[in-house]
């Protein structure tokens, strides 16, 4: 279904009723819950992926909410159960049970005993649990430890101390992975990357001002402003205490060469990139580098593609969490219906953005 937002101009209502009965003919269980339809001919209302057989197109009327439809005088079905939580909306309240208990475990919990703790077999909780987050109940434990020791390196007298606080059993395990989750060594993450150069430039392009920033392993940050003070104060949010370094005549060349990406879209982009990101925002942000020039993909479809239906919500904050923007084509994924949505540098770089890539 397409979603609303405040921006977005309304979908005219026999577009949308016709949009709804294609849901209920292929009986699309990523509906259930948006709307449910009744049959004038037999008095009851069902969810658009009832398995009962398909009336016919004339005798079904659409109803926003099962109260909808009690109050027009149709009866839920007894097969679908309309008018109780879905099969979904079930699954999603085991989920955020998991990752409470996840969350709240000194000790890493096994995968047994989250299935039994929130009554699911273990398979099928694996199952339920991957499709609705993207990433397994391991991965979301051992991305909330990463959280974890992030903060009590901030707060703890010792780093062996805030190791151990964030549900690491040795030090040797931490160390093993601290590049992978922290980007760097515990030391220089304690000290807020202080003893990390940031090399930075701003030039200006037909979009506005443009920021491009790399560390010692690629280019971290291109980033859409309104000023040249503005962008600083965006990078030194994002990289608080690492240290800024004006990029010399060598790196303002990167500059003009990123510049160029965005005058021309279908001119390659060479260079290695620092991502920094959870491993979920990593496969997203994957996805949309294989979006070709010229073409988009919904939130829906890009949920779809990294093997997580049902995420597109998840999706979304990941294209908002992206500091690489064009190399990383967050640009390129819209609504459902087509239309634009948000964007870090503002919705009018991004229709720009698109529109010069199908001129291209």
């Amino acid at each position: 279904m397409p979603q609303t937002h405040p921006s977005a101009t309304p979908v005219p209502q026999a577009m949308l009723d016709e949009q709804r009965w294609q849901a209920i003919a292929a009986r699309d269980a990523r509906h259930d819950g948006d709307f449910v339809f009744a049959v004038r001919t037999t008095g009851i209302y069902c969810r658009p992926s009832c398995p009962a057989r398909r009336p016919k197109r004339e005798n079904v009327a659409f109803y926003a909410t099962p109260e909808m439809a009690n109050a027009a005088g149709f009866r839920p079905c007894k097969r679908c159960t309309p008018d109780q939580p879905s099969l979904a909306d079930k699954h999603a309240v085991k989920v955020v049970q998991a990752c409470r208990l996840i969350e709240s475990a000194d000790e890493p919990l096994s995968l047994d005993a989250l299935a039994k703790a929130v009554r699911m077999s273990p398979y099928h909780f694996h199952h339920v649990f991957k499709a609705a987050l993207g990433m397994t109940p391991k991965a979301y434990a051992t991305a909330h430890r990463h959280k974890r020791v992030r903060a009590e390196l901030g707060r703890s007298a010792t780093i062996t101390e805030a190791i151990y606080d964030a549900g690491y059993n040795s030090n040797g395990r931490f160390y093993a992975t601290s590049n992978e989750t922290l980007g760097m060594s515990p030391q220089a993450f304690r000290a807020g990357g202080a003893d990390q150069d940031i090399k930075f430039a701003i030039g200006t392009c037909s979009l506005g001002p443009l920021l491009v920033a790399a560390s010692d392993k690629g280019v971290c940050a291109i980033l859409f402003g309104d000023g040249a003070q503005d962008l600083r104060r965006e990078l030194r949010r994002q990289f608080p205490k690492a240290r800024m370094v004006e990029g010399d005549a060598e790196f303002e060349r990167l500059t003009a060469e990123v510049i160029c990406h965005v005058e021309n879209p279908r001119t390659a982009f060479g260079f290695p990139l620092d991502i920094r990101g959870t491993a979920f925002q990593h496969r997203v942000w994957e996805a949309l580098r294989r979006i070709p020039v010229g073409s988009t993909a919904s939130y829906t479809e890009i949920a779809e593609r990294i093997g997580a239906p049902g995420s597109a919500r998840a999706v979304a904050r990941a294209c908002a969490s992206n500091l690489i923007a064009v190399a990383i084509p967050c640009h390129r994924v819209v609504r459902s219906d087509g239309s634009i949505s948000g964007y870090r540098g503002g919705v009018a770089r991004k229709r720009a953005l698109l529109a010069k890539e199908a001129k291209s």
